[in-house]
């Protein structure tokens, strides 16, 4: 006989359907809210939700909830998660997954799909499509079916160690529909194993604190991967006397009120000129890309030092002459460790970026003119922490993105590169549910605004203060000037005027016309207190204009 008797065997995993085996995987990594509107064939999942704590907000459309989890996501840093249910929902949503892949937010996107032995021929079945996740392949980071319970809480897991632990995108996970609602055993509740934050090469560090440190004319170059460490690259500019300019999604990581900061100014001739005579850039969290730049790659005469977490940015597009592949934060930590002494101050380097101001100003001071007041009178009103969201719309490329100063407590979010129409307003409702105590203004157009106005009733349903500010040209005046920049007759982009206010007003908000920017202003800080959404239409003249060269 044995001395200690046997223990006893393991108990059986629990059953649970498909439906719950996800909702406590969620959960497991801490989602406390998913965006999304139910349907016939995601109704166990919605089921399961309260019992895990996870609140849920609906919009009014599967692209508005894919919108509103990628702010989330922005503003709290936490993973934004979105539900969908089969077919059209899907393909909806498929345009704000697009818009995450491109701006490296980390979008969880969970559906069902076709049964586990639902035939490849079709069978007429609600919703049927020939593969969703061949679909969503196309413009997710990964989209993956399940086949088991079991493989639910894995692939969760592995969707969260991929946002931990890679350049963050997003991630379709796909449940058969009779996996959702069969009961099986779905084994322990996996999660994502805790990871250390990568840091570069130390002889790589080595070479870029050498390089840096002896260049006589630096610049540094933010993208959105260098926003963790804001800290870290204004000391980095300070300690180099290096003039910062930002892409869109980088807009605020260094105040662009400090006197080394150029803004949001890749577009500008001058400063594109500049970039290209430094004889050393260091380029953190940024593809450098034409979406960045408006124009096709230039060349760089000097050293290029990239930084970022994805590998392949080291040879895409600009290679890097010395690569940094690392987490922001701890590679730029570690790098200004291993700079050399310093020999001694960087004279004239604030008198140069105040010139390189003026000179990116002049470029298009005829376009941009008309905005600026109204843009001035915005950051009159605004808190420093305001959070504010913005369109693919002329007021915010022309304008606010490179004309309205934002320092690191706020925060600009910008769908850049695939460069979708209709964030903004379900990016503000996403910014305000993700952090109710921050001011949140939403900037857009009329044609784009039209894309997801109905999300008005979204924000009406919260009662949270929220302006949403119009600049209205009459339809899609981007593609007007282009027209007229070719000699072509100007073709469905002049839109019927639509009285924005008293739709808003229809929908259960605010509305009120704003024709000079003292009434903007006025509108705006009425707006902040007021419970619900309020669309404030800025009126402009529809007059082509010539587009930046």
């Amino acid at each position: 006989m044995p001395e200690h008797p046997m223990p006893d065997p393991p108990a059986a995993p629990t059953p649970v359907t498909g439906g719950e085996a996800l909702v406590r995987a969620l959960a497991a990594h801490g989602v406390t809210r998913a965006f999304g509107i139910p349907g016939t064939h995601n109704l166990e999942i919605y089921r399961h939700l309260a019992a895990y704590r996870i609140d849920h907000l609906g919009p009014r459309h599967e692209q508005g909830a894919g919108y509103a989890a990628d702010a989330y996501a922005r503003v709290c840093g936490q993973p934004g998660v979105a539900i969908t249910t089969t077919g059209p929902a899907l393909l909806n949503i498929a345009a704000a997954v697009g818009q995450a892949y491109s701006d490296s937010v980390p979008l969880l996107v969970v559906s069902p799909g076709m049964p586990l032995r639902h035939p490849r021929q079709s069978t007429g079945l609600l919703h049927e499509m020939r593969s969703q996740t061949e679909a969503l392949r196309g413009v997710a980071a990964v989209s993956h079916r399940v086949s088991s319970a079991e493989e639910i809480g894995v692939a969760v897991a592995r969707a969260f160690t991929l946002f931990r632990t890679r350049r963050p995108r997003p991630v379709h996970i796909e449940i058969p529909l009779d996996l959702l609602t069969a009961v099986e055993p779905a084994g322990p509740v996996r999660t994502a194993p805790p990871s250390c934050p990568a840091t570069a090469d130390p002889d790589a560090l080595a070479a870029a604190g050498e390089a840096l440190r002896s260049a006589a004319r630096p610049a540094i170059v933010l993208g959105g991967g260098a926003r963790t460490a804001a800290a870290e690259c204004l000391r980095l500019a300070e300690e180099l006397g290096a003039p910062v300019v930002t892409t869109a999604n980088g807009k605020g990581i260094v105040a662009e009120t400090h006197p080394l900061s150029l803004g949001v100014s890749l577009h500008s001739r001058a400063v594109r000129h500049w970039l290209a005579e430094r004889d050393v850039v260091l380029a953190v969290g940024t593809e450098l890309a034409e979406s960045d730049l408006w124009e096709p790659l230039p060349a760089l005469g000097g050293t290029l030092v990239r930084a970022d977490i994805d590998p392949a940015q080291m040879y895409a597009g600009l290679p890097a002459a010395i690569p940094l592949v690392g987490d922001a934060r701890h590679t730029l930590r570690a790098l200004l460790a291993a700079l050399p002494p310093a020999a001694g101050a960087h004279p004239g380097a604030h008198r140069a970026v105040a010139a390189l101001r003026e000179a990116r100003n002049a470029e298009t001071r005829s376009e941009d003119t008309p905005l600026l007041p109204y843009l001035a009178a915005i950051r009159s009103v605004l808190p420093a922490d305001t959070v504010l969201t913005s369109d693919s719309a002329q007021c915010c490329y022309y304008g606010a993105i490179p004309h309205l100063p934002v320092a690191p407590e706020g925060r600009y979010l910008h769908p850049t590169g695939f460069g979708t129409l209709g964030y903004a307003l379900p990016a503000a409702i996403g910014a305000k549910t993700a952090d109710p105590t921050r001011p949140v203004v939403a900037l857009s157009g009329d044609g784009g605004l039209q894309f997801s106005v109905q999300e008005l009733a979204t924000a009406v349903q919260l009662r949270l203060p929220l302006p949403v500010v119009v600049f209205d040209n009459g339809g899609y005046g981007e593609i007007r000037d282009e027209m007229v920049s070719r000699g072509d007759r100007p073709t469905a982009v002049d839109l019927p005027p639509v009285d924005l206010p008293s739709l808003a007003r229809a929908y259960g908000g605010h509305g009120v016309r704003a024709d000079s920017p003292e009434a903007l202003a006025e509108a705006l800080r009425h707006a902040l207190n007021t419970p619900g959404p309020t669309l404030i239409t800025v009126p402009l003249a529809t007059v082509p204009r010539e587009l930046p060269r």
